[in-house]
């Protein structure tokens, strides 16, 4: 019988390898302030009783659909929704195709969402709205790598911004421009170009809420502060290479969790892995 024995991220904190046609499930804690667990799984006729989480349960479906009940109200999660599901609030959940269904789930804690949003979110669990539907699978891809921890607390606060509005019935606000705070962290991302920052230590440096950093970075660069720090790390890498150093070196050299970390992001941005780039190929 086929086997689904793919590759889980690092911090993974259990994993199921099953026969193709059972179920297959992935979690783990990463090193994210506000995000609880990260749990990935593929269910073809397991269905959840009614139970309650403590924290908040961010869910988006890749295939398949879910129902599911809550506040004895039935709902369903189409591939373009996202589902939020508030914390303390009994919900079940179902396969709603004959094939099941694959989902990704963020549990999040009160740090980045309220309490007093729980009543709206029981009223509105699903949320029709790309956007968030893309930055919520973006996240999704930065909390499972290692290395990309920048980027997933950037994605989690402008995640945590839209459900807000959503829940509040608001218009995003447009970013306020601040080119002088947004100046401030690009030299502070620039002293810390091999060691790291947190967005976290970031904020708290710069007296500043971690949102309003990522906005004004981007309307003042028109880049994310993650993706500029990966392209000063790049272009660093690049000069090491030159320089006759191996990848494996320059990984670490330019800030690079490892090896495959900076493969990664240096083929996305050079078009050629560092091997091929180093020797002239």
């Amino acid at each position: 019988m086929p086997r689904d024995c793919r590759p889980r991220p690092a911090r993974v904190l259990y994993v199921s390898c099953v026969a193709a046609d059972q179920p297959e499930v992935s979690a783990w804690r990463p090193s994210v302030p506000g995000v609880v667990e990260v749990f990935h799984a593929r269910f073809t006729e397991y269905a959840y009783p009614m139970h309650v989480h403590d924290a908040w349960t961010l869910l988006i479906v890749d295939d398949g659909a879910v129902r599911y009940d809550l506040d004895r109200h039935e709902h369903g999660t189409p591939r373009d929704t996202v589902s939020l599901l508030p914390p303390h609030v009994p919900h079940n959940g179902s396969p709603a195709t004959p094939h099941g269904f694959r989902k990704r789930v963020l549990y999040l804690d009160g740090s980045r969402l309220s309490h007093d949003l729980i009543g709206p979110a029981v009223d509105q669990p699903d949320l029709r709205d790309p956007d968030l539907r893309k930055r919520v699978g973006q996240l999704h891809r930065a909390l499972a790598s290692p290395g990309d921890e920048l980027a997933a607390e950037s994605g989690l606060v402008l995640v945590g911004d839209r459900l807000r509005d959503h829940l509040r019935h608001r218009d995003p606000e447009p970013p306020r421009p601040d080119p002088l705070l947004a100046r401030r962290l690009r030299e502070l991302l620039d002293e810390h170009l091999t060691d790291g920052l947190t967005l976290t230590a970031a904020a708290a440096l710069l007296h500043a809420h971690p949102a309003h950093l990522v906005r004004a970075f981007g309307a003042a660069y028109g880049i994310a502060p993650h993706r500029y720090l990966t392209s000063r790390r790049v272009g660093r890498a690049r000069r090491l290479l030159l320089d006759g150093l191996a990848p494996g070196e320059v990984a670490v050299a330019s800030g690079f969790y490892d090896q495959a970390h900076l493969t990664r992001h240096f083929k996305k941005l050079v078009g050629v892995t560092p091997g091929r780039y180093r020797n002239g190929a």
